[in-house]
């Protein structure tokens, strides 16, 4: 289960699909030492990450930083290999909303 990689969000629990890729195809991609990046709709960040073990398989688990239209904005999120090409995740902002999301691996 390799995580790293570029992620193409396509679907967002609180948004939809024109938000998702108002400025850019929405992704979040994960770098080999557990750090990476991601936007969609507005939103953009850095995250910083950890692989943990669950009985039910492996999870990334991150904390983010970024903007939201200018605005600082920071929270934690978690993404797992639900299919072989396919992520399952979830943004938390925090203070704020929070959001489960679909990812496909980009090609």
């Amino acid at each position: 289960m390799d995580f790293t990689g570029t992620w193409h969000i396509y679907e967002m629990e609180l948004w939809d699909e024109d938000y998702l890729n108002m400025e850019v195809q929405a992704y979040i991609t994960i770098e080999p030492d557990n750090m990476g990046h991601f936007q969609f709709g507005l939103v953009y960040g850095d995250i910083d990450g950890r692989i943990i073990e669950y009985a039910d398989g492996k999870r990334f688990e991150f904390t983010w930083e970024g903007n939201d239209e200018c605005d600082h904005v920071f929270g934690s999120g978690w993404v797992k290999i639900k299919q072989k090409d396919t992520l399952e995740g979830e943004f938390r902002f925090h203070l704020g909303d929070s959001s489960t999301f679909l990812a496909r691996r980009a090609k």
